[in-house]
C-alpha cells in the first residue's frame, strides 16, 4: 500500500500509571459505533479517565473498511492521534515498518503480557522484528449462529441446533413473512460469513490448508466446491435482507423478524443492550453447531508516534488501562467478545461468552484469516463474495475458480 497516495486520496477500573506523567486529553479513533459497542469504548473511556488522564472519542462512523484508510491518512499525512484501532492482524504493519507506531515493548514488559495474554498469538500479531507495537484490546471469533426463538416459534418450528437444521427450517421462515438469514450489504460481512462456511463446513484442515499454507490446489478441490454450493443455499436464504450495516441484521433477529444471522462474537453486546436472555429470548451456536473450532481475531490499539512528550506518558498509561484485569472484564462483557488475559474473573459471563470461553480453553481456537492474510488479499476475497452474495449471476462453480486464483497468489 502507497501510504502518501492514499493519503492525497483521502485529504479533498483505575490503575497506576506506567510513569509519572501530567494529564492529558488523548484522541482515540475507532470504528465501534453500535449500540452494544458504544456502551463497550465507554467502559475504556472510564478507566483511562479514573488515571486523571482525558479520553476524547474519535468515533469514525461505518466499518473497519470505512475508518481504516481515514486513519492511516491521518497518520501518514502528519496528524496523527493519540491511539487506534486496528483488528488484529497485519493491517498496520507497514505503518509500523515506516517508523510511524510506538514501540510498547517496555511497557509490554512491566505489565508481563507474554505471561497473561493467551493465546499468545495475539501478542505475535502486535510483535515485529522483535519488539511490540500494539496492545490487544479482545478475541473476536467469527463463526457463530445468531438464532431468534420468537421467529421459529411463530414458523411452526423448533430453533435449530446447527446450520443444517437452520437451512431446513428456512422454507417454513419464508412461507411465515420471515427473512430465514439477514446479512447486511457490506464486503467484509458476506466475506466473513463465507470464511465460517469454509472452517465449519469445510472442517479445520481445508481451512488451513486454503488460507495458512495458501493452497491454491486445496482452493479449487472438490472440498471447497461444496462449500461454494453452501455458500449459494445462503445466498438464497439472505435474499430479501435489505439492510447495509452488521447491527441492523442483528436487529432483524432481535426484533424476531429474521430467522438468524452468521455473526462474530460482538452481536452479543447488541443482544445484550436490547434486554434480551441467551437461552431465553436468543440462541448462540458457534461452529454453527457443527465443528468445535473457531477462530481468535479481535482488536488491538496501536499508539502513533507523537512529538508531544506528556502525550506520548499517556499513550502508555492508555496501554496499561486498556490490559488492566478490571478493564478488561468491564469492556468484555458489554462488547461480546473474551478478555485477552487468561487470569480475569468471568463469573459474570453470560451463556454464549461462557461457550467461547470453553471452546478457547480446550486449545480449539484457530488463525484468523486477518492474520494468515494481508490486507490486500483480503480485500480481494471480500470484494469477490460481496460480488457473489449480491445476486444469483455468480454460479458457484465460477466463483470458486476466482476463488482459486486469489489463493494461488495470496501473501
Amino acid at each position: 500500500m502507497n501510504f502518501r497516495s492514499v493519503a492525497a486520496a483521502l485529504a479533498a477500573t483505575v490503575v497506576m500509571p506506567f510513569g509519572l506523567a501530567q494529564a492529558t486529553d488523548l484522541e482515540v479513533t475507532h470504528w465501534w459505533t453500535s449500540g452494544g459497542e458504544a456502551a463497550a469504548v465507554a467502559e475504556l473511556a472510564k478507566a483511562f479517565d479514573a488515571t486523571g488522564n482525558k479520553w476524547i472519542d474519535g468515533a469514525i462512523a461505518g466499518s473497519g473498511g470505512t475508518a481504516r484508510p481515514i486513519m492511516i491518512s491521518r497518520i501518514t499525512g502528519g496528524d496523527p492521534m493519540g491511539a487506534t484501532q486496528f483488528n488484529h492482524g497485519r493491517q498496520a504493519q507497514e505503518l509500523v515498518e515506516a517508523g510511524l507506531m510506538r514501540d510498547l515493548t517496555a511497557v509490554a514488559e512491566a505489565g508481563k503480557w507474554k505471561e497473561v495474554i493467551k493465546p499468545s498469538s495475539l501478542l505475535d500479531s502486535c510483535t515485529i522484528d522483535g519488539k511490540i507495537y500494539c496492545a490487544p484490546i479482545n478475541i473476536h471469533s467469527w463463526q457463530w449462529l445468531w438464532l431468534s426463538n420468537a421467529a421459529f416459534e411463530k414458523a411452526g418450528v423448533p430453533v435449530p441446533k446447527d446450520w443444517n437444521e437452520f437451512v431446513a427450517a428456512a422454507p417454513k421462515l419464508r412461507e411465515a413473512g420471515l427473512q430465514p438469514l439477514a446479512l447486511g450489504g457490506q464486503a467484509w460481512q458476506s466475506g466473513g460469513l463465507f470464511d465460517t462456511l469454509v472452517l465449519n463446513l469445510g472442517g479445520k484442515d481445508l481451512f488451513e490448508a486454503v488460507y495458512v499454507k495458501k493452497d491454491a490446489e486445496a482452493a479449487a478441490g472438490p472440498d471447497m466446491a461444496k462449500v461454494f454450493q453452501a455458500a449459494a443455499q445462503a445466498r438464497d436464504m439472505a435474499a430479501g435482507s435489505n439492510v447495509q450495516d452488521w447491527n441492523q441484521a442483528t436487529n432483524l433477529v432481535i426484533t424476531g423478524k429474521a430467522g438468524g444471522q452468521v455473526m462474530g462474537d460482538w452481536a452479543q453486546g447488541e443482544f445484550q443492550i436490547a434486554g434480551q436472555v441467551a437461552g431465553k429470548d436468543y440462541s448462540c451456536l458457534p461452529g454453527l453447531g457443527l465443528s468445535p473450532y473457531i477462530t481468535t481475531g479481535g482488536d488491538a490499539f496501536y499508539f502513533p508516534v507523537l512529538k508531544d512528550e506528556e502525550k506520548s506518558k499517556a499513550q502508555d498509561i492508555l496501554a496499561q488501562t486498556m490490559l488492566d484485569p478490571k478493564t478488561q472484564v468491564a469492556f468484555n462483557l458489554k462488547k461480546g467478545s473474551l478478555p485477552v488475559r487468561g487470569d480475569v474473573d468471568l463469573t459474570a459471563a453470560n451463556d454464549c461468552m461462557k461457550k467461547g470461553l470453553d471452546i478457547v480453553a480446550k486449545g480449539n481456537a484457530l488463525t484468523s484469516t486477518d492474520q494468515a492474510l494481508s490486507a490486500d488479499s483480503q480485500k480481494q476475497k471480500e470484494d469477490l463474495m460481496i460480488e457473489f452474495f449480491a445476486g444469483t449471476s455468480m454460479s458457484p462453480e465460477a466463483a470458486q475458480e476466482r476463488f482459486a486464483d486469489i489463493i494461488s497468489s495470496a501473501d
